[in-house]
């Protein structure tokens, strides 16, 4: 199995193939952000949900996951 770095390493924004970064919540990653996109992918059962249509506004994705 993968972990997290190897992921990242193979994965891109499907909006502009740029790279992803972890948002980790309770030592795994919860969502990949891409910075040059300002949107957030959701990490479900540890699967990446690399869909343009599932992504989250950066913003929206941080009121909504307030600790």
């Amino acid at each position: 199995m993968m972990n997290t770095q190897e992921l990242l390493q193979i994965l891109a924004c499907p909006r502009c193939m740029g790279s992803l970064e972890p948002l980790p919540s309770a030592g795994h990653a919860e969502g990949l952000a891409c910075p040059a996109c300002n949107v957030v992918y959701p990490v479900r059962d540890d699967i990446p949900i690399m869909l343009v249509d599932a992504a989250v506004e950066r913003a929206r994705w941080d009121e909504e996951h307030k600790g």
